[in-house]
């Protein structure tokens, strides 16, 4: 798998992270959900750059222009709620784009155990296209995993699958490494060292699917 940080480079998107990051600043939804399809369309307008392109010809008012455009077919798919923000700024950019939706969750046992479930999916074919799946957090790396497994159950083998998760944990970073080999790249905008004993990563930003919509029950 391989593993591009675009949170390396000083650009604009790092000052989106840090605002989501901020506990002041997140506590305003409407702008944490709007900072997180920020950076979903600069995302997007990376991963174009990894596309399959063809040179057209497009009528002008004037005369024919030859253009590059991209050829790949793309499914864009969420792990709903936190995800959600993220997928819609990866449309915006790809609007030609077909969609997919799946939940995954955590159902907690004893203490600090829990696994992940996964309940619901629904997608478009993805067989022969460009899966591209938006997650904002990647904890232990175990929601993308059974999510890309339920997506593939559902609608069949991508051609090239991206993982956008703007905060990881290395931890995870590195269980997806022993996984997933060159049909997979992990799209991040930092990577945290630190796993707090429920699975929570350090700094982190806290709860995404809460900032972003409201608690739940």
């Amino acid at each position: 798998m391989k593993v591009i940080n675009i949170g390396e480079e000083n650009t604009i998107l790092n000052t989106f992270v840090a605002e989501m990051r901020d506990y002041i600043i997140q506590k305003d939804s409407l702008r944490f959900r709007t900072n997180l399809e920020r950076v979903g369309e600069i995302f997007a307008y990376e991963i174009s750059k990894k596309l399959e392109y063809s040179v057209k010809e497009v009528h002008t008012p004037l005369g024919i222009a030859s253009i590059s455009t991209i050829d790949s077919k793309l499914v864009i798919a969420s792990i709903i709620r936190a995800g959600l923000p993220l997928q819609k700024g990866l449309c915006n950019f790809f609007d030609h784009a077909e969609t997919a939706f799946v939940a995954a969750y955590r159902k907690y046992g004893k203490g600090d155990y829990f696994e992940i479930r996964s309940d619901y999916c629904t997608t478009t074919e993805i067989t022969g296209k460009t899966l591209v799946l938006a997650d904002t957090m990647l904890a232990t790396g175990s929601s993308v995993e059974v999510s890309l497994k339920s997506l593939i159950s559902c609608g069949g083998e991508p051609v090239h699958t991206h993982l956008v998760c703007p905060i990881a944990s290395s931890y995870a970073v590195d269980h997806l490494m022993q996984i997933y080999g060159d049909e997979v790249t992990l799209w991040t905008a930092a990577i945290d060292e630190e796993l707090t004993s429920h699975s929570y990563i350090v700094p982190g930003l806290g709860d995404a699917g809460d900032l972003a919509f409201g608690g739940k029950l």
